[in-house]
């Protein structure tokens, strides 16, 4: 029979971890919420719930847990600035305008249809071209089923013709970013995740509405 301290112990390890990961979105929160499991376990040892060794386990878990999801939002940071840049690149070379002009105009509030002008055209296929290979990049990474994707591509053309014929101002069109440069997360350039740096639906396997992008995408924003 698993003893009754055994039981605690592993509750206590969920729940530590849960913790540990979760509170990782501020310097300040970590602390908090760190100080306070610290104080749990250690209340645990002093009632001989747990050994002194057991506690040190748990926070050393707690620990690493917390490095590894902070690598992952850095990796997931890096690859979102990586593929926003392409983005802008993309947008800029088809348009043949540069990247910092065509932010400024947006910011002025015109579309970035207007800006492309008789190459508006050019610039959804290629938008179009790059979000179709997100979307296929996707389903090989097991991100997305087959039919999923068949979903998103039927309304890519509609979607990305729409947001380029969209004012944004400050937070610019489709792939292009504000004045400044700054890490938008509302609507835009395709392929791009969700917030802080996801990539694609959470999970993996859950689709957004037919006819939108991977998740929640990239946009230039001041």
């Amino acid at each position: 029979m698993v003893s009754k301290k055994k039981v605690v112990i592993a509750a206590i390890t969920a729940v530590a971890l849960s913790v540990g990961v979760v509170g990782t979105a501020s310097a300040h929160d970590n602390g908090a919420k760190g100080n306070g499991l610290s104080s749990i376990l250690s209340d645990l040892v002093k009632k001989g719930t747990l050994t002194q060794a057991q506690a040190d386990a748990l926070n050393a878990a707690i620990a690493a847990a917390r490095t590894a999801d902070d690598a992952k939002r850095v990796a997931g940071k890096t690859a979102h600035d990586a593929e926003r840049a392409a983005l802008e690149a993309l947008v800029a070379k088809t348009i043949g305008l540069d990247a910092a002009v065509i932010k400024t105009r947006l910011a002025a509030g015109e579309t970035l249809g207007a800006i492309a002008g008789a190459k508006k055209a050019a610039l959804i296929d290629a938008l179009v071209a790059e979000q179709t290979k997100r979307i296929d990049a996707a389903v090989t990474a097991g991100k997305l089923t087959a039919a999923q994707a068949t979903t998103m591509k039927a309304g890519l053309v509609a979607h990305v013709t729409a947001e380029v014929d969209s004012v944004r101002g400050p937070k610019g069109g489709p792939g292009m970013g504000g004045p400044k440069g700054g890490h938008g997360h509302g609507h835009g350039g395709p392929g791009m995740g969700g917030h802080d740096g996801d990539h694609g639906p959470k999970g993996g396997m859950t689709p957004p509405a037919a006819g939108t992008t991977l998740g929640k995408t990239a946009s230039y924003k001041a």
